[in-house]
């Protein structure tokens, strides 16, 4: 089985990275989700390991489903605390980037990273990184950025002392960016990281339920109500929408992370293959949140770079949209009849 991801020379360039450095940051992307967190702390805990000193800094906060992994509570946030984020990063001597290739994904926190004076390493599974860094590890055939620092750890030696806590934060990060690896999740290779992952004593099942068994009440009543009041089905072009606005939102009491996966229940609908989330911001105004889902050979990347200034995966893409909900869906109309 063929774990490994790096040549020779590439190997040991990121030894000699890691080496040299005593003070590292590792930092996700801004909305933080499940691979963001997962990658970032399970490769912190490796790098921790090593003896160095590590933060974990995010933009900004990530959702109450997730805030039960390992050493979550020790992430610094930049919304919450720019001044020592930034002497963070002033005084690193490496900096990681993990589950994002744009500086723009870290929002107003981009400037630390386009005018850092450490080395970086991106470490990502996205396609077209722009980041000026000293090293990428961009896989973008791969699973997930977890699965991308699993192999890393694994071709470096580390996996014989990988803790407990950085198996279940990788582990999360693989389930969470497949869908309970019900999507781009066919390789053996994903399998047989799984049962490595269940020798460090990692209950999966526990993982699942902390995840996708989690909700607020009004987290299920929102997405009763998307289902019955919001959705808007296509069945000519297999496509469905729905769109929440600020006063949706506020009427359910929306926190971080509750649209989390949303987007993915209308493809049960037989025969569906595209399913659009627009979700208004709760304190810009003109701002739209845009997600897609697609099955088989749908290209969601392609869309959202066409209609909603966005990109991502080929089945799970997102967006902006700079205007208001009723634009919003005028877009979106426009784009099911092109397609």
């Amino acid at each position: 089985m063929q774990i490994n991801l790096l040549n020779y020379a590439e190997c040991e360039m990121l030894r000699g990275l890691i080496a040299d450095a005593e003070h590292i940051v590792v930092c996700g992307h801004r909305s933080p989700d499940g691979d963001a967190m997962g990658s970032s702390l399970g490769w912190s805990e490796y790098l921790k390991g090593l003896g160095k000193n590590v933060e974990v800094v995010m933009p900004d906060l990530f959702p109450d489903f997730l805030q039960w992994l390992p050493n979550a509570d020790g992430i610094l946030r930049y919304d919450k605390k720019p001044d020592e984020v930034a002497k963070t990063f002033d005084h690193a001597d490496l900096i990681c980037c993990m589950d994002f290739g744009q500086s723009g994904r870290v929002d107003s926190m981009s400037a630390l990273i386009d005018n850092a004076k450490a080395p970086i390493v991106l470490i990502d599974h996205h396609p077209d990184p722009t980041i000026k860094t000293r090293m990428k590890v961009s896989r973008p055939e791969l699973s997930s950025t977890s699965e991308v620092v699993f192999r890393l750890i694994w071709q470096l030696g580390g996996f014989e002392c990988m803790t407990r806590q950085a198996a279940v934060d990788i582990y999360c990060g693989m389930m969470t960016d497949t869908g309970g690896f019900t999507f781009n999740s066919n390789r053996p290779e994903i399998f047989f990281i799984i049962s490595q992952l269940l020798t460090k004593g990692i209950n999966k099942d526990r993982i699942y339920r902390n995840v996708y068994h989690n909700y607020s009440e009004q987290r299920v009543r929102l997405m009763g109500f998307v289902l019955y009041k919001r959705l808007h089905v296509n069945m000519q072009k297999r496509v469905c929408y729905y769109i929440l606005t600020r006063q949706d939102l506020k009427r359910f009491n929306f926190k971080k992370g509750d649209a989390e996966g949303l987007v993915n229940i209308p493809l049960q609908i037989k025969g569906m293959r595209l399913s659009i989330s627009l979700r208004e911001d709760t304190e810009r105004d003109h701002l739209i949140w845009v997600s897609l889902r697609s099955v088989d050979n749908l290209s969601c990347t392609k869309i959202a770079e066409k209609y909603f200034n966005g990109g991502g995966h080929f089945n799970a893409s997102g967006g902006r949209l700079e205007c208001t909900p009723q634009e919003a869906e005028i877009i979106v109309q426009r784009a099911i009849e092109e397609m």
